[in-house]
């Protein structure tokens, strides 16, 4: 027989287009239509609705950027079509290959009452089914002119991420504002031939079933007459049975679809619009529900549960009656779909906690499920949060865009750095806005790589990053796509019905260890420095607020701020949104978030200060207030005490040749000509810190233009050019004290200008390193680099509750990707008995490398901190202006030095009037324990909540000593709900704790 397939299948591919899918509407009239543009903002649902309309026609141009315009579109049904399914179709000027991305809409009748959604892939709103004719139609749609910001030439900087730069040149033209006839049977013979045509092009050319299709198909386009397509679709329908009705093989692989609309919270858009596209895409999702008996559809993010109900309580209620009904499915149990690799331990924690306590007292619901679809790499701290908030399931896509290594598991058991495993299933079908298109239903089964030991994995489908979600024609194929051979098996599940299913069938998965690491985006560690230090000021001032908060309520009764800090935390976890606290939206929303980081710091800061202004007491003194979990001094963790005299013994010294030498009787720092340290020499030990002939806190500028994803990326060329910034403007001493001596440097380089200051404070063994910039590069990247005399395989880097060790060497492929990482506090590197730790109080980004000296066989092993970058994309005014940077170089430090140090630069001394001693609400006597939060529980009940955890890595027994009265004392989940008892022995609570365990107590007020 003659091979015709590409005969027929052209032939499909332009009846389709050309005849079959344009009779889906034969017939139509046109629609009359008004507008009315908002004068700035959005406005109330009220005032669109009774705002006065301009006639205006198709084709005519509408919508400034980040505009909304209110649409009235009218008209009658024919007569003649009595009895026949009637639609409105409105485009707005859709692109329909960029679905979430440009201008949408959401219609309403002329009561107010939400309908549907409006984007490029639905279009369409239900008129009635059957028409009557003479029915008179009066929709209104509120239409967003949301600009492209990512066209099909990606990545080129423009100005419309900021609404004050994004002009008011009209954005969109009307094209289609009609009423049709919908023919459902055209519609349905559309999907069967859709169906088997992307199935066909996947099958073998060798096997039968492909040309039985392939006939099959010819003979349904036979049928159809293109002269009148609609009077003989059914006929060519029935050409199409025996092939559709062909069940699935035995051994078929399994798919469990669940509706979705990956919806990021900001982006391209702003946090305001986000408020919109949730209220769009739950109309139309609702509305799909109801049409759709076997349709089940998730939604993860409690804050845009939350923004409904707050703003769109009409959807709202629809939303919660599907919940009700197991249709729509609350998912992952987070406040937002977040970051995981910068938010603190307990920003991480609140995030599960705030999410999950939302959807129980909502609905009832309680997720058992992680659900972070396109979060940038997992942290290795993240499976104990999991488990400690009471699930046991993670879903996660985004690690199918590694770079270089493809992850050998799509199911299997993911360990943290305290032994924790959580069952963890990447879908095969590599993206979480699946169409149910037969070229990505046949990648997820060839892309299973866990065969013949497991069948099930699940495919989040809808139109997703800007809302949208599933469509009926999804809907549809999927219905097709149920037991059909040549095809995986699909079905409409739950995450929580596919994930026991997976975890049933595959009791024995293999077991991955430490973090996921995301072999891509890496630069995002530094991208956008305000949001960044934005996010870690507020982290900080939140443990602040919490302790002092509960101090003063159980010490003094004074009102504890329940209300305040709940909004407040719930503010920060918004802002650590996957695209905000990366640094990877639109200026419209890092500028917001500047402004809103400065709100939160100010409110928590007079949080603080009204607390420990009680605590304080009266009288003339000065009281030291120190939150970090170890004592300074006189201070004890979590306490105050009246401020003790300084210390003494700081000098400051001209060097020889040029420069200045710093000694504190511990550290002595010598800084050169050029303000570079080049000796940082540990007393105690005798020993050198420097690398010989290197210099340390060198500041060092690459180009930085990576392939793609600018605010995302940095490629690995970079490091092929580096220019070091050796020249100093002046090097002059700052301070010159007997407890405080500084160096400060100034240098100018490019359009930009920094200023280096270097102290040494009395009685600290660490050099403190303060970095200002005042930045106007563009696609650059500033680090600075500290070169170590020191040898060592890996190095610790710390994450949510502990740190994780990375290697130091780039032995495969999979080191050598982690050319940048991410820490929180501290990076510490050790040979037996001596190390040297880098802390931070605001950077994340970092890299480590080493080299061996030819000149006397020695290691350099340098860490080079990433303070700033300027990529044009989306903002291409990114990170520009003053930034002002803090860490400290700590030698001899052990792993409990670099915990230590991390949280006193994180958390300085607070000094207030007054004379009182503030004793902790409690006590431990092994400093490899860490309290990360002393709180009243959320219950209100005033029950003191202290989380705790093993810090350095190793087992650890501590006593904990509570300094208030209580009753019972609980170990409890992260919500703060017990699950068991401990015994306090007189007064005193023993703990035994693994390495990195996490332990929440909860003790019961007297």
């Amino acid at each position: 027989m003659h091979d015709d397939r590409s005969l027929v299948e052209s032939r499909l591919k332009r009846v389709l287009e050309e005849r079959i899918r344009p009779a889906v509407y034969p017939e139509s009239v046109p629609l009359a239509v008004g507008i009315w543009t908002a004068p700035d903002e959005p406005v109330p649902v009220a005032e669109g609705l009774a705002a006065p309309r301009t006639p205006i026609a198709v084709g005519t141009e509408w919508g400034a950027p980040w505009g909304t315009s209110w649409l009235t579109v009218s008209g009658t049904v024919p007569p003649e079509w009595a009895g026949r399914t009637v639609e409105a179709l409105i485009d707005l000027g859709f692109d329909a290959n960029m679905p979430g991305f440009q201008c949408e809409g959401l219609v309403y009748r002329p009561d107010g009452t939400p309908v549907k959604g409006l984007n490029p892939r639905n279009q369409w709103v239900r008129i009635a089914a059957p028409a009557v004719g003479g029915e008179q139609v009066l929709l209104h749609v509120e239409a967003a002119s949301n600009p492209v910001v990512l066209d099909y030439h990606p990545f080129l900087p423009t100005e419309l991420g900021e609404k004050e730069t994004a002009g008011d040149k009209p954005q969109y033209r009307l094209e289609r504002m009609e009423l049709a006839v919908f023919d459902e049977t055209v519609w349905q013979l559309v999907i069967d031939l859709e169906v088997l045509g992307e199935l066909m092009a996947e099958l073998p050319v060798e096997g039968a079933r492909r040309w039985e299709i392939l006939r099959a198909v010819e003979r349904a386009l036979d049928t159809v007459d293109l002269q009148d397509v609609n009077g003989t679709a059914a006929k060519a329908r029935s050409e199409l049975v025996g092939v559709l009705a062909s069940p699935a093989e035995p051994s078929a692989h399994l798919i469990s679809a669940v509706g979705h609309a990956h919806i990021d919270s900001a982006w391209l858009w702003p946090l305001r619009e986000t408020v919109r596209k949730v209220a769009r895409t739950t109309a139309n999702m609702t509305a799909l529900l109801e049409d759709e008996p076997e349709f089940v559809y998730t939604m993860s993010q409690a804050q845009q549960y939350a923004w409904i109900k707050e703003h769109r309580p009409e959807v709202y209620a629809r939303v919660k009656k599907a919940v009700a009904e197991g249709r729509f499915v609350p998912a992952g149990g987070m406040w937002v779909e977040s970051d995981t690799n910068m938010p603190s331990s307990e920003a991480m924690a609140r995030q599960f906690v705030h999410g999950k306590r939302f959807f129980l007292d909502e609905f009832g619901v309680e997720n058992e499920e992680a659900w972070l679809p396109d979060t940038f790499g997992f942290a290795g701290g993240l499976p104990q949060i999991i488990k400690a908030v009471g699930s046991k399931w993670l879903l996660t896509q985004k690690i199918s865009w590694s770079q270089i290594n493809s992850f050998p598991h799509h199911t299997f058991l993911w360990e943290g750095i305290d032994g924790t495993r959580i069952f963890t299933h990447f879908p095969p079908v590599d993206t979480y806005n699946c169409s149910m298109q037969g070229r990505e239903i046949a990648h997820a089964v060839r892309n299973f790589k866990d065969k013949g030991r497991a069948r099930h994995s699940i495919a989040p489908t809808g139109w997703g990053d800007g809302g949208g979600g599933t469509t009926r024609e999804m809907v549809a194929k999927a219905a097709r796509l149920r037991d059909l051979e040549g095809s995986a098996r699909v079905t409409w599940e739950r995450p929580a019905e596919f994930f026991a299913k997976a975890e049933a069938e595959y009791p024995d998965p293999p077991v991955w260890v430490g973090e996921l690491y995301l072999e891509l985006h890496r630069a995002t560690l530094t991208s956008q420095a305000r949001t960044k230090q934005g996010n870690r000021a507020s982290e900080n001032l939140l443990r602040e607020a919490e302790l002092w908060s509960a101090a003063a309520a159980v010490r003094l009764g004074t009102p504890y701020p329940y209300q305040e800090l709940d909004r407040i935390w719930k503010t920060v976890l918004l802002h650590q949104f996957h695209d905000i606290l990366p640094g990877s939206s639109i200026a419209w929303v890092h500028r917001e978030a500047e402004r809103t980081y400065a709100a939160v710091a100010e409110e928590l800061n007079g949080i603080i200060d009204r607390a420990q202004r009680a605590l304080a007491g009266t009288g003339e003194g000065t009281v030291v207030f120190n939150a970090a979990p170890h004592a300074r001094g006189s201070v004890p963790a979590g306490g105050a005490a009246p401020e003790a005299g300084a210390g003494a013994g700081c000098t400051v010294t001209d060097r020889p040749g040029g420069g200045y030498v710093l000694d504190n009787g511990l550290l002595r720092v010598a800084v050169d000509e050029r303000g570079l340290a080049v000796s940082v020499l540990d007393l105690r030990s005798g020993r050198e810190t420097l690398a010989p002939g290197r210099a340390a806190n060198l500041l060092q500028i690459h180009p930085d233009f990576p392939n793609m994803w600018d605010a995302w990326d940095v490629d690995s060329f970079y490091r092929n050019t580096v220019t070091d910034l050796t020249d100093a403007d002046a090097v002059e001493i700052a301070t010159d004290t007997p407890h405080l001596v500084s160096v400060r440097v100034t240098r100018s380089f490019g359009s930009s200008r920094a200023v280096q200051t270097l102290t040494l404070v009395a009685g600290e063994a660490r050099l403190d390193l303060g970095t200002e910039v005042d930045w106007h590069e563009t696609e650059k990247f500033l680090k600075a680099s500290y070169p170590l005399d020191l040898r060592t395989d890996s190095y610790a880097s710390e994450t949510q509750f502990g740190h994780l060790n990375r290697p130091t060497h780039t032995n495969t492929s999979w080191e050598a990707a982690k050319f940048e990482a991410c820490n929180h506090r501290f990076v510490h590197l050790e040979e037996p008995g001596w190390g040297v730790a880098l802390v931070t109080a605001s950077t994340y980004g970092h890299d480590v490398t080493r080299a061996v000296r030819p000149e006397d066989g020695g290691t350099t092993t340098t860490v080079r901190v990433s303070l700033l970058r300027a990529p044009r994309f989306p903002d291409p005014h990114t990170d520009q202006g003053l930034h002002c940077f803090r860490h400290a170089l700590v030698p001899g430090a052990d792993i409990g030095d670099a915990v230590r140090e991390g949280y006193r630069i994180n958390l300085p001394e607070r000094r207030v009037t007054g004379t009182a001693d503030v004793t902790p609400l409690v006590t431990l006597d092994d400093d490899a324990v860490v309290v990360s939060a002393v709180k009243l529980a959320d219950d209100e009940s005033g029950d003191v909540v202290v989380r705790l955890y093993e810090a350095h890595g190793g087992r650890a027994r501590t006593r904990l000593t509570p300094a208030f009265e209580h009753g019972p004392v609980r170990t409890c989940d992260l919500l703060e709900r017990p699950v068991g008892d401990v015994e306090p022995v007189d007064g005193h609570v023993e703990l035994h704790l693994r390495p990195f365990q996490l332990l929440t107590l909860r003790f019961t007020r007297a």
